[in-house]
């Protein structure tokens, strides 16, 4: 298993950061998508919370192998464009080299151009997480309104060093 930070870090105390930080995205994003104009832009620390949640989400269905969980969290024009399944398909990489990004919970994101609201009325958060020396997460997660709340359209990972992606 290729881990990113050493296994003390990544233990209980990651889990459950990890789970509270997954409880508190899924109270507050509900209650931005009620409060706010669905054009607005939410403020950054919600971004940061939706991206580590999107992030673990993905991350523990590569850990796992069931891909049910991310299937079911994304906004429904992705969800039924992609089965679980073909999510396992498509992610294979990172499961078969054991490639899990749980370092994210403890680093912050760098968004590599502003938050922004684009034509299809997506979200856009595009970034990088700087998990170590050596390994940066690089991300990029579009957003809709489904269902009340902002929910993944699209979702690319790649792992490397900094500089490298």
């Amino acid at each position: 298993m290729k881990e990113l930070f050493p296994p003390a870090v990544t233990g209980r105390v990651v889990r459950a950061f990890s789970a509270l930080a997954f409880v508190l995205l899924l109270s507050t994003a509900s209650a931005i998508a009620q409060d706010t104009p669905q054009e607005e832009v939410p403020a950054p620390i919600f971004q940061e919370m939706m991206i580590k949640s999107a992030l673990m989400t993905f991350n523990d269905a590569n850990i796992t192998g069931n891909y049910t969980v991310l299937q079911e969290s994304l906004a429904k024009p992705f969800r039924d464009q992609y089965s679980a399944d073909k999510l396992k398909e498509v992610f294979k990489p990172f499961a078969d080299n054991h490639i899990f990004i749980n370092a994210i919970v403890v680093a912050k994101p760098v968004l590599t151009e502003p938050a922004r609201i684009d034509e299809r009325g997506a979200l856009l958060l595009h970034g990088y997480f700087d998990v170590s020396e050596v390994s940066r997460v690089t991300f990029a997660l579009d957003y809709l309104i489904s269902e009340g709340v902002w929910k993944v359209i699209n979702i690319q990972v790649k792992v490397g060093k900094p500089g490298a992606n």
